[in-house]
């Protein structure tokens, strides 16, 4: 294979082959340097040039290959400005300029920038690399979900006011100088830390009271941060607590009807973190609940994922095959025969268009009388029951050789692109992998 031979060729230099992903994706930009150019639309808007000689932002490919750089390498910011003074590998793979290093505060700017549709066609850019190497055909698909947490505590009632209670007395402290009000301020955060105390140790049955004076004082902050928003001329802290405003209601209102008047609250109606407010709610089976996102990992034969998708809401397995079969058809002008999914995807929808895109195979690991699997032979539907096990497999692997069992950047757009970057330095370890078997 050509891509085998010029990866190969790329280890004569030693530097490469402590990180073959690497030399890989150096490979990728030679003969993809669209990508770069990508990229830029997203970041370049960000560079301020002031015509006074040699800026301080790095180049556009410098961005990217940072970026992928931090996935394979499972970094921080922080931890990438020290690997660019450090490593060897880093500085080369980089193609940072002697004596030209960059804060983790100016890559942090730039990285988070580039937006999820801008990785998910490098991705493509990549897995169309794959198939053309013949590493992966897309004939055999199997789809499978799994839960990524945000950044958030576990939110009880009693945490959730709390950070209201918190957030506005930071800013309205920030904003408002005269020192009666600042002490009026610090006295209401006083009682309601007492209060927080006072709930978080004692007996559900006598939290009524508790609640009652601690939402007082939340509704009183909650009036007196409007009135600073409408009164006060715009500067940062007003725009942001201005930010917080509809969250305070919600968390309010929610709490009110829960803790006072002791009605149930649907889940569509709640707010699970005031700082991620995207953030949903997820059980799956018996286990554990969660707050944050579905995921649909889609893969191939190869163990390479074709198709990913993050939900903002906690849509059905069912809904999810035909959408995602359909988009590994468009990205990458291939033809499935064969998918083995979970029983959760079962649907008749599903078998019927399956069968009308022409699959041959047609299996799920729990079916029901009125549905059943279609397999050219019994042999066929074990071996793809079996296989279909190993997707739980591949999913393990992408959020524990990436650390996204939790994911830390915050906003639902960053979510989606850390889980976007992790997908693309999966597939790049997995290509690697493959070549060299």
């Amino acid at each position: 294979m050509e891509l085998y031979n010029e990866l190969k060729l790329r280890f004569d230099d030693p530097i490469w082959a402590y990180s073959p992903e690497l030399a890989l994706f150096d490979i990728f930009l030679a003969r993809h340097p669209e990508v770069v150019t990508e990229v830029g639309k997203d970041v370049l808007k960000l560079v301020k040039n002031n015509g006074k000689g040699r800026q301080d932002s790095p180049s556009v490919e410098t961005i990217l290959r940072a970026s992928i750089y931090m996935t394979i390498e499972k970094l921080s910011y922080r931890d990438l400005e020290k690997h660019m003074y450090d490593s060897k590998v880093c500085f080369h793979f980089l193609r940072l300029e002697e004596d030209r290093y960059y804060s983790f505060t100016v890559m942090q700017k730039f990285i988070s920038a580039i937006k999820e549709d801008t990785i998910l066609h490098i991705i493509k850019k990549v897995n169309q690399l794959a198939i053309s190497e013949g590493i992966e055909d897309g004939k055999t698909l199997s789809s499978d979900t799994t839960n990524i947490q945000t950044d958030v505590h576990y939110p009880t009632n009693n945490a959730l006011i709390y950070d209201c209670i918190k957030t506005a007395h930071r800013y309205l402290k920030k904003i408002r100088k005269d020192k009666s009000d600042q002490d009026r301020l610090d006295k209401m955060q006083k009682k309601a830390k007492e209060l927080n105390y006072k709930i978080n140790n004692t007996k559900k049955d006598d939290q009524q009271q508790l609640f009652f004076d601690y939402m007082t004082i939340l509704s009183m902050l909650i009036a007196e941060s409007k009135d600073t928003v409408n009164r006060y001329p715009a500067t940062k802290h007003v725009i942001k607590l201005s930010k917080f405003l509809s969250s305070f209601d919600k968390i309010f209102n929610m709490s009110f009807k829960h803790q006072i008047l002791c009605e149930k609250v649907p889940n569509a109606d709640k707010l699970f973190s005031i700082f991620e407010p995207h953030t949903c709610i997820m059980v799956k089976g018996e286990r554990k609940i969660e707050f944050g996102h579905k995921v649909l990992i889609t893969r191939g034969k190869s163990n390479l994922i074709l198709d990913h998708k993050v939900f903002e809401d906690v849509p059905a397995d069912s809904k999810l095959l035909l959408p995602s079969i359909d988009r590994i058809i468009q990205n990458y002008n291939v033809e499935p025969t064969d998918t083995s999914n979970d029983g959760g995807f079962v649907s008749k929808a599903n078998i019927e268009g399956c069968k009308e895109k022409g699959f041959l195979n047609i299996v799920f690991t729990k079916i029901t009388k009125s549905i059943q699997n279609i397999a050219q032979s019994p042999e066929i539907e074990r071996q793809l029951k079996m296989w279909r096990g190993t997707t739980e497999a591949v999913i393990s692997n992408l959020k524990r050789g990436f650390d996204i069992q939790r994911v830390l950047w915050h906003g639902f757009e960053k979510f989606s692109a850390k889980i976007a970057w992790s997908v693309l330095g999966y597939n790049l370890r997995v290509i690697t992998n493959r070549l060299f078997d």
